[in-house]
């Protein structure tokens, strides 16, 4: 067990935030895999600045079991500060606030803000007083390793962020110029929970168990963060969480399982954004259900370019079943496509 602020954590697993994936409907279907903190898609403070209706719905939600936050993203301390106080007056069910610091992509560095944060480490901590000085609510980051491999000061922004009260850390073990690319360098943050006085929850490649087991081993955080990893594999964060609480390795699922969830998703999406709109988002995750699994490939593609309703979804779907054999010994392997 670990604390959020006041929040006693039971698992191993925190939804990591993705735009364009973790909406509201998305993080209620992931819950009950044994998702125990989850945060939203990025909000700008200046979306809430500006009473963008696009900014505001990603905080306009109702609050489910796991922990819920919002995550802020700018790079003035008084902006943010509002940004805050907006977010609480749009929903009172906010949970924690958390910021990001580690976001690398070019349209959120070039404002300042993300991972271009990292370039001074007091900013970050100052950011953190100023959203603190307005909500007893916890306050999260989530950083990177630094800007690049010339400048690695992800510990001189944990030691400025800690002295600032943070309450919880996330490092994804890459720099910003590495984008999503290369392997995430768990050695560089050998046992960092030690050297910490806060929580900590790695990122970076956590697609199986063995990726999440090698990623705590190493760094003793209190848990791991799913993502990518996680669209179209929710039974990982089930896997995680059953073995560090009894060793146990749960098989994978089957393909039955797996067109079963795949329609669970498109139902809560669907009652999120209505039946089209929800099947345009989900034409980029649909595929992903079906990595690794034989003969898929007609199956992903016309999952990403046919679908337009549910009964489009579960006639594709039930094509693909009528039209495959798995033998008894098949092994499911994930796959990062």
């Amino acid at each position: 067990m670990w604390k959020l602020g006041n929040y006693e954590i039971n698992g191993k697993v925190v939804l990591g935030p993705m735009a364009g994936f973790t909406s509201s409907g998305y993080r209620e279907f992931m819950a009950p895999f044994g998702v125990d903190v989850c945060v939203t898609e990025m909000v700008s403070d200046m979306g809430l600045f500006y009473g963008n209706k696009e900014t505001k719905s990603y905080i306009d939600y109702q609050n489910i079991k796991p922990v819920t936050g919002v995550q802020l993203f700018g790079h003035d301390p008084e902006d943010m500060k509002r940004g805050a106080l907006i977010s609480l007056n749009i929903n009172k069910d906010i949970q924690f606030f958390d910021i990001n610091m580690g976001c690398p992509v070019p349209k959120v560095t070039k404002t300042g803000a993300g991972s271009c944060l990292m370039k001074d480490p007091k900013l970050c901590g100052e950011i953190v007083r100023a959203i603190k000085s307005v909500t007893t609510l916890p306050v999260t980051a989530k950083i990177r390793l630094g800007w690049d491999e010339k400048s690695i000061n992800y510990f001189e922004v944990i030691k400025e962020l800690e002295s600032a009260g943070v309450d919880m850390i996330a490092i994804h073990a890459r720099t910003k110029k590495q984008l999503y690319t290369g392997e995430p360098d768990f050695e560089l943050i050998r046992d960092l929970r030690t050297k910490m006085t806060v929580p900590l929850v790695v990122s970076g490649n956590i697609y199986t168990l063995d990726d999440a087991i090698k990623a705590l081993e190493i760094t003793k955080a209190d848990a791991v963060m799913v993502a990518r990893g996680g669209i179209g594999n929710p039974y990982l964060c089930t896997q995680i969480n059953e073995y560090f609480k009894t060793g146990n390795r749960l098989v994978n699922p089957t393909l039955d399982d797996q067109i079963k969830w795949c329609i669970e998703l498109a139902d809560f999406l669907i009652k999120e954004k209505g039946e089209a709109k929800a099947m345009m988002v989900y034409r980029s995750i649909a595929p992903k259900f079906f990595n690794g699994f034989p003969n898929a490939k007609q199956v992903k593609v016309a999952l990403a370019t046919k679908l337009v309703s549910r009964d489009s979804l579960v006639a594709i779907l039930e094509e693909y079943k009528a039209n495959i054999t798995i033998s008894d010994n098949f092994d499911y392997k994930v796959s990062k496509d």
